[in-house]
């Protein structure tokens, strides 16, 4: 059975161009656009893992990680931010709230693949 990631950004572009990379490595790749979306989408069916954006409508990413993270479903789930919010501070912020990992925008293959292994997820 493949893996599942969740993708969760507000950009159509970057859910795509993820979708293309994480299927590519085996997994089964849903996706968002908002936290809320997500969060609802984990409760109902947790992920593998999520490639979560910070910056979004409705719900950021750090408010889902913190809500995530306080259910028990989410305490399983690999996640790995994939944003702009690349200042230290954020980094800080964005891992002691639970994240995984952290990519800065704009990624690739090489990237994705590389922090994937990191967390033992490939």
């Amino acid at each position: 059975m493949a893996k599942t990631c969740l993708v969760v950004d507000d950009s159509k572009i970057v859910r795509v161009m993820a979708r293309k990379i994480l299927e590519g490595l085996g997994f089964e790749v849903f996706d968002a656009e908002n936290g809320q979306e997500a969060l609802d989408f984990c409760i109902k069916s947790p992920p593998a893992c999520v490639l979560l954006d910070w910056n979004m409508p409705v719900m950021n990413g750090l408010d889902f990680l913190k809500k995530v993270r306080s259910e028990a479903v989410g305490k399983g789930i690999k996640i790995i931010f994939c944003t702009t919010q690349t200042d230290a501070e954020s980094v800080k912020q964005g891992m002691s709230a639970g994240a995984d990992e952290y990519i800065m925008k704009p990624f690739d293959e090489g990237v994705i693949k590389s922090k994937f292994s990191e967390v033992g997820l490939i």
